[in-house]
Order: structure tokens, then C-alpha cells, then sequence
């Protein structure tokens, strides 16, 4: 009899889950570990940079406070007392996750595991033991759940920059920073950097930013970066990177120009987190480093499963821990598993002014039918006082023969809240007259989500 039912390599966010649902239907169940209980999320995404966005906002706030007739002094934010605050709740994170599977009954297994064969894994020395004793345990089914890690572009001199997790942990902050990358990590890290007070150089290779979400709000968006500070390098990709003196760094741009820097911070795309698992040993289809799993979360070996950032489908937290619930419930629970609607999965960037999205882009729903789209931009009530040059963008696209709403698009204060709320409406189904019947609460910027009346425009289907 093999020591575990079920043996997870990963403790993140999907895999901690899936190792708890499979204990709590009645599983041995065994966890490996190397670096951080709690995975990127907690330790070095998704939580610590929310806390970022937090304290990047506050002289924002205290002007805002001062048109509301507050007596506000802002003074100096400091770095380390932040960085230090920031990372007792990490610990604290950490701490929960560790307890959560212990309570559950599941054995840790503190280092970095490899397969030796389908049913072997070997642990041993790791970031957070590396010291620890070899040790081998024997398990039915395997699930590989050890995410992805951010890569640098293959550029003369990119050991001179850094990648997303130093950036959590730097001593000071840079005075000049020079972001490489115009996806998630690079406008939200730009957006934090610009906000505590550094000029900041945000350089990216296509004409707007946020690959792969909708093009109007990609427009607004670009519209918005130098109203926050930020200079934009679009269309351009980095060639070389030279060391100036004081520790400084200058940034050789593809169109000929050049940017001193105190710090180059690549935010240039991750990958799934594969070397040294042991996977080509036993024959695991992969395409591009990720591991190719069917709708089942199965991989090419029968008893081998693969979750989260691994696999490199929908690459967010509540994807994977949504995958980890769904396959332990299907191996180990009696009970029909739960479902997720992964085509509607919401997605938010949390920028100096958050976007959100859920369903299609206008791009993609035109391929499937004519649309009827309605926009509306306007400056909330908050500003008004304020006097900054704000407006929110809101975005309903609509099916005409369905009359469903088929994607939603969002960029202004709140824009990931108000859009948990419009997700649920899309993935019901819900249509135009839907969002039209309801009343909405007033004053409120939401109330703009059931009050567009007239299209904006109509869109011929494209194919």
C-alpha cells in the first residue's frame, strides 16, 4: 500500500485546496513544499502587491481629504516601515495556511520534490530546509501544483534588472525605475512605483498596453498612464542594459533612445514552473514547458494531475484553487463535484485606477454575432470637488439576437468590486433588459451599469 491516496507537489493556492478537500472526503494526503506555504499569491503576488496598491494610494488620499476641507500634511512614506509591516502579514499568511492543512490532517513535507517514477517522490533540500535529509514517500495519485516564476528577456545585461519577487523585498525604494512589460505586473507595479513618489518608465513592445483585454479599455488606459506620472515607451522592447556608476542602469530602447534608471524591473511574462520535476523522465506531455492536462485536469499519465499556473490555461488564483476543489472532489467525494464557469472568469488589474472585465472583449464577441454595445464616461461624483482630471469608463456588450450580455469592461475607482457583482449577471445568462429592469442605487457610479439605455454603436459580426 502506497504511504499517501493522494501526494500534491505545490502548497499554493490550488494545490493547499486541493489537499484539503481530498483529506476532508477522507484521503491520506501528503503535501510538498519548497519555498513558501501559500504559493506566489501570498508571498509574492497577489496579496503583498495588493498591500503596495494600498500604500501607494495614500498621498492621493490626503489631497483628496484637503478638497474636502480636511487639514492634511503629507509627508514622506517610509519604505522599510511598510516593507517590515508587510511582511509580518505574510508571515502571518503563512502561518494559516501551514495550520489549515494540519488541521485537515494532512503531512507537510517541508522541500523540493521531484518524481523518481509515477507513484515515487523524492524530497529534498529547498529553500526553506537546505539542509534537509533525501527522503522518499509512495502515492496513488500525484498532483503537480507547483505554479509558474517570472522570466527575464534574453538581453544583453538583464542580470543588471530584477523580476516581480525582488521587487517585494527591496530595501529602498528606487528613486527611477524603468518597467519593462505592459501586462498585469508591469501597469500595476508602474502604478504603485508612481504613486509612492518615483518617476517611473514604463516600456513595452506592442502599441497599447493589456494584451488580451478588451481595446477600448486598452485605449483609456493609455490615455491614463501619463496623468499618473508615468512615461510611456510604447511599441519599443528593451536591447541592452549597461551598469552606470552609483549602482544606476541605463536602458538601450529599440528606437535608438535610452533611459537612466535606479532600478530595471522586468515584468516580461512568467513560466510554468516545470525543471526538476522529473516530468520528461516519465513521459508527461508538455507544449512550451507547461503540462498538458484534458478538462479533467489529467494528465498524459494516468495517475498524474496538474492544477493551477502549471498548466498555463487561465492563470489567476481563484482559477486554481477552483481546479484543486474540483479534482479532489472528483477523485475522493461521493458527491457530484462542485463547477466552475471558467469562460466568464472575472479579471481585474489593480492600477492607480483599477480595470475589470468579465466575458468577451467587443474584439472577440463580434466574431460570434452582431453586437450592440453601450459606453458611458463620465466624472464620479467624488471627483467633482476633487478637481482631477478622472472620468470612469464603463462597457456593456451585448448580443443583439440573444439580447444577452456577453462582456463587461470597467476602468475607475472600484472597478474589480462593482465587477464581482456584474460577473455573477454574465455567467447567469442575464440579458439587456435585465440590467435595464433593475434600479439602481443612487448616487453610486454602479447605478451606471443599468441606466445605459441607448447603443453606443452596432458591430457587424467580423466572421
Amino acid at each position: 500500500m502506497p504511504d499517501f491516496d493522494l501526494f500534491v507537489i505545490g502548497a499554493g493556492s490550488g494545490g493547499v485546496r486541493c489537499a484539503r478537500i481530498a483529506a476532508q472526503n477522507g484521503a491520506r494526503v501528503g503535501i510538498a513544499e519548497s519555498r513558501h506555504w501559500g504559493g506566489t499569491c501570498v508571498n509574492l503576488g497577489c496579496v503583498p502587491k495588493k498591500l503596495m496598491v494600498y500604500a501607494s494610494e495614500g498621498a492621493e488620499a490626503a489631497e483628496d481629504a484637503r478638497a474636502y476641507g480636511w487639514d492634511v500634511e503629507i509627508g514622506a512614506h517610509d519604505w522599510p516601515r511598510f516593507i517590515a509591516a508587510k511582511d509580518k502579514e505574510i508571515t502571518r499568511l503563512d502561518g494559516i495556511y501551514k495550520s489549515m492543512l494540519d488541521k485537515a490532517g494532512v503531512g507537510l513535507f517541508v522541500g523540493r520534490a521531484k518524481l523518481i517514477d509515477a507513484h515515487t517522490i523524492e524530497i529534498g533540500p529547498g529553500p526553506l530546509d537546505e539542509k534537509a535529509t533525501p527522503q522518499r514517500v509512495t502515492a496513488e495519485k500525484i498532483v503537480i501544483a507547483t505554479g509558474g516564476r517570472p522570466v527575464r528577456p534574453p538581453i544583453e545585461g538583464a542580470e543588471l534588472g530584477i523580476i516581480s519577487d525582488a521587487a517585494f523585498h527591496l530595501t529602498e525604494r528606487p528613486e527611477r525605475v524603468c518597467i519593462i512589460g505592459g501586462g498585469y505586473i508591469g501597469v500595476e507595479f508602474a502604478g504603485i512605483f508612481a504613486g509612492l513618489g518615483s518617476k517611473v518608465d514604463l516600456v513595452f513592445r506592442q502599441d497599447l498596453p493589456l494584451r488580451g483585454f478588451d481595446q477600448e479599455l486598452r485605449e483609456k488606459l493609455l490615455e491614463a498612464l501619463p496623468k499618473h506620472g508615468i512615461t510611456v515607451h510604447a511599441g519599443v522592447s528593451p536591447e541592452k542594459i549597461e551598469a552606470l556608476e552609483a549602482g544606476a542602469r541605463r536602458v538601450s530602447l529599440s528606437n535608438g533612445t535610452t533611459i537612466d534608471t535606479d532600478c530595471v524591473f522586468f515584468a516580461t511574462g512568467r513560466k510554468p514552473a516545470t525543471d526538476g520535476l522529473g516530468l520528461e523522465t516519465l513521459g508527461v506531455k508538455t507544449e512550451k514547458g507547461a503540462v498538458v492536462v484534458d478538462a479533467h485536469s489529467a494528465t498524459s499519465v494516468s495517475n498524474l494531475y496538474a492544477i493551477g499556473d502549471v498548466t498555463d490555461r487561465i492563470n489567476l488564483t481563484p482559477v486554481a484553487i477552483a481546479e484543486g476543489h474540483t479534482l479532489a472532489e472528483r477523485l475522493f467525494s461521493s458527491h457530484t463535484p462542485r463547477d466552475w464557469a471558467y469562460e466568464t472568469t472575472p479579471k481585474a488589474v489593480f492600477f492607480s485606477e483599477t480595470l475589470a472585465s468579465v466575458g468577451l472583449t467587443e474584439e472577440e464577441a463580434a466574431k460570434e454575432s452582431d453586437l450592440d454595445v453601450f459606453t458611458a464616461s463620465f466624472r464620479p461624483l467624488r471627483q467633482t470637488l476633487i478637481g482631477r482630471d478622472r472620468k470612469a469608463f464603463m462597457k456593456l456588450i451585448v448580443s443583439r439576437d440573444s439580447q444577452k450580455v456577453v462582456g463587461a469592461h470597467m476602468m475607475g475607482d472600484a472597478a474589480a468590486e462593482l465587477m464581482q457583482g456584474v460577473a455573477i449577471a454574465v455567467t447567469a445568462g442575464l440579458t439587456k433588459r435585465d440590467f435595464d429592469r433593475t434600479i439602481g442605487i443612487h448616487p453610486t457610479t454602479a447605478e451606471e451599469f443599468v441606466t445605459m439605455r441607448s447603443p453606443t454603436r452596432q458591430v457587424s459580426r467580423t466572421s
